[in-house]
């Protein structure tokens, strides 16, 4: 197959100066463009940088393979950009924390184009790329017609075993469906050979199912590799055999280490031309299906989380500083039309941008539960796991109209129905109580596992095969899961809700410090849940009454996000290594910038993937924040947490200072910890899990 085919000497660019990727990303957009493969060049390069924020192009040996994929792309085609220059590690990051990219590859990907000739060539090149010899020949090629004959001339090399110890299978995904799936796949292929086995990989990429591994395949293999970043489908077919279960990345840094691991699972098993059947079939790793789901889920909600929360950031600057009203009153239905404020024109369509983006946050749960059933029981699960997140995050009770009572405190200060921490509070008293995330994962595992049930058990007649997905499975499932909020999932987590935001009532009139403690503690704990809102809505009655400041409160809210935003940036730097994955520290980002404009739902990713490490070092760390600048004489009256509240604070350098301590304290907290889990890991010889 002529890799030539999907490039020309117009897009090979030897000997370039450029210095950083900006610089690149925009010279091969434009050059796309001016060849006619992409519409636009700033939407490709949007794709480009959109590929770049899900995990790192660059490989080793100074390879990197950035791709955009969009419908801007006319036609599949890849660019060669060989530097004069390597850029730095920091310039352009690899999986080889030490690597120096020198050479790109540059593909452009059509958004539907699964199957095409051109696409397939793009795969192709991402598995010859695996090969070293390969990725020299093209360093050293000379001109861009050398570099051309080169990729019409050199063929992927034939593996042959050293021997016949067995088959080995895989099965490898990565996000875009391209580069990882088939450098992983080939990475496999060639240890294996090396190593004296047979392998077969299959591909689930952009071109669907590739190299499908049959039932007679399976028979015959010793262990199967699972090599990927998002939810693999048919595993069904692999329930008997020894498995290992890695990111995309591990056989591409080492695959060496991943046979070995998988190795060590078969334990003497020989080849055999026969049935290969396990006196006890092996289950996949319970564990590791919880890991990946809850990644396929906050995947799926991160864009949601992000665009709710630039709406709200937009709407309230603004509101404040453009349109000169009170920070307080932004979202407030005094600025509906029929409100008393009369609002019209621009101050209307302001407070509906903030409004909407306070809608788009409560179906991030919804979106979560969806995707977490996704990824264990694939389209079936969805309807039953948007149903527990529609109910973890309390719309029912929005929807129906739950009835709400201010509280006394509330309609004395003037704040009737313009604060949802009033209303949540309310919707206590009344019962409406959502389960918060906690219910959105446990709800979203529950029908993942119950559909993928249903599929595998329930039977029925070939001629309704079709009611199956689209009527019995969704019906039964979406009444188990309603059956099992009310009667279980919501009592128990709302009832826990309940009792923490009782506690808070009746411990305010404690000292000073302590209920600072006990505010910040219950706003940190689920990051704009139902507890965060009890605890408020209490506080903001109390402000109002001039009884007790939201110092702690506000410091609360952004310490936990700007501190765990924190941390995926400087870990490398404190333990001379990443402790998160890749979805986590482009999460982490968010989180820090979110952390600012006081939308601590930032934080959300990192609870759900580890809440037994987040939760508490939040807490640990909002309380230390609090007390700290409590103590050294910092007030804050109005509930304004976000970087433009700061100038309304009494004792500023012992605000600042408390926040700082708190975002140290949640940084350096998570740091560590992780660290120390990753180094306990190693030692075992297990493979990390975030």
């Amino acid at each position: 197959m002529n890799l030539s085919q999907a490039t020309s000497e117009q897009l090979i660019f030897l000997n370039q100066p450029f210095m950083t990727k900006e610089e690149i990303f925009q010279f091969v957009a434009e050059k796309f463009e001016n060849e006619g493969i992409v519409e636009s060049a700033d939407a490709y390069k949007a794709a480009l940088y959109e590929r770049e924020s899900m995990g790192v192009t660059g490989f080793e040996n100074g390879l990197a393979i950035p791709h955009g994929k969009s419908r801007t792309v006319k036609k599949a085609a890849f660019a060669v950009v060989r530097l004069e220059k390597p850029l730095a590690p920091s310039d352009y990051a690899s999986l080889n924390a030490e690597n120096q990219v020198d050479t790109l590859f540059v593909l452009a990907i059509p958004d539907a184009q699964a199957g095409s000739n051109h696409l397939m060539l793009l795969a192709d090149l991402s598995a010859k790329l695996g090969d070293i010899s390969y990725v020299k020949k093209i360093k050293a090629a000379k001109t861009p017609g050398e570099l051309l004959t080169l990729l019409d001339s050199v063929e992927k090399a034939e593996l042959k075993a050293n021997g016949n110890k067995g088959l080995i299978l895989g099965v490898t995904a990565c996000a875009a469906g391209i580069a990882h799936t088939y450098m992983a796949a080939e990475a496999i292929s060639k240890k294996a050979a090396e190593m004296g086995y047979t392998a077969k990989v299959e591909k689930q990429g952009a071109n669907g199912i590739e190299d499908r591994i049959t039932a007679s395949d399976v028979s015959r293999a010793i262990g199967v590799i699972f090599a990927h970043d998002v939810a693999l489908g048919e595993l069904e077919r692999f329930t008997k055999l020894p498995k290992v279960d890695v990111s995309v990345s591990e056989p591409i840094k080492d695959a060496g280490k991943v046979i070995a691991a998988l190795l060590e699972k078969v334990d003497g098993r020989q080849p055999s031309n026969e049935t290969v059947v396990d006196e006890v079939p092996q289950k996949q790793n319970f564990l590791k299906v919880l890991s990946t789901s809850v990644m396929t889920g906050i995947s799926y909600m991160i864009p949601l989380l992000v665009a709710a929360g630039l709406m709200m950031g937009i709407a309230t600057l603004t509101w404040a500083y453009l349109l000169h009203l009170p920070m307080t009153a932004v979202g407030s239905a005094a600025y509906l039309p029929g409100g008393a404020a009369h609002a019209a024109g621009v101050t209307l369509y302001v407070n509906y941008l903030y409004l909407f983006g306070g809608l788009l946050l409560k179906f991030i749960y919804p979106v979560f539960g969806m995707f977490v059933a996704y990824a264990i029981a694939g389209r079936t699960g969805l309807v039953a796991g948007f149903a527990g997140g529609l109910f973890a995050s309390g719309l029912q009770f929005t929807i129906w109209g739950a009835s709400i009572a201010i509280p006394a405190t509330t309609a004395k200060a003037g704040l009737q129905g313009t604060n949802t921490a009033v209303a949540s509070l309310a919707a206590f008293n009344k019962g409406a109580i959502p389960s918060g995330f906690l219910g959105a994962l446990i709800l979203g595992l529950i029908a993942g596992f119950l559909v993928k049930w249903m599929n595998e058990h329930i039977k029925v007649s070939k001629n309704l095969q079709a009611i199956k997905p689209m009527f019995l499975i969704p019906g039964l499932s979406v009444f188990v899961i309603f059956v099992l909020n009310f009667s279980l999932v919501q009592p128990v987590f709302g009832g826990m809700n309940q009792a923490i935001a009782n506690w808070i009532t009746s411990m305010s009139g404690s000292g000073k410090l302590l209920l600072t403690a006990i505010i910040a503690a219950c706003t940190a704990f689920d990051l704009g849940g139902p507890v965060n809102k009890a605890a408020g809505a209490i506080n903001i009655a109390l402000a109002a009454d001039k009884t007790f400041p939201l110092t702690g409160r506000v410091l609360a809210i952004v310490i936990p996000p700007i501190g765990l935003g924190l941390s995926t940036i400087i870990d490398r730097f404190v333990v001379r290594r990443r402790v998160y994955p890749e979805d986590l520290r482009v999460a982490g980002g968010t989180s820090f910038l979110l952390g600012f404009i006081a939308i601590s739902e930032g934080g959300i990713p990192f609870m759900l993937r580890n809440p037994l490490i987040t939760i508490p070092i939040n807490i640990i760390g909002a309380v230390a924040g609090s007390t700290t600048a409590v103590a050294l004489g910092a007030v804050q009256w109005l509930p304004l947490p976000a970087i433009w509240g700061w100038p309304l604070v009494a004792n500023i350098p012992a605000y600042l200072l408390g926040l700082l301590v708190g975002v140290l304290v949640v940084a350096f907290g998570n740091i560590f910890v992780r660290f120390a889990l990753i180094k306990r890991q190693e030692a075992r010889g297990e493979t990390v899990d975030y």
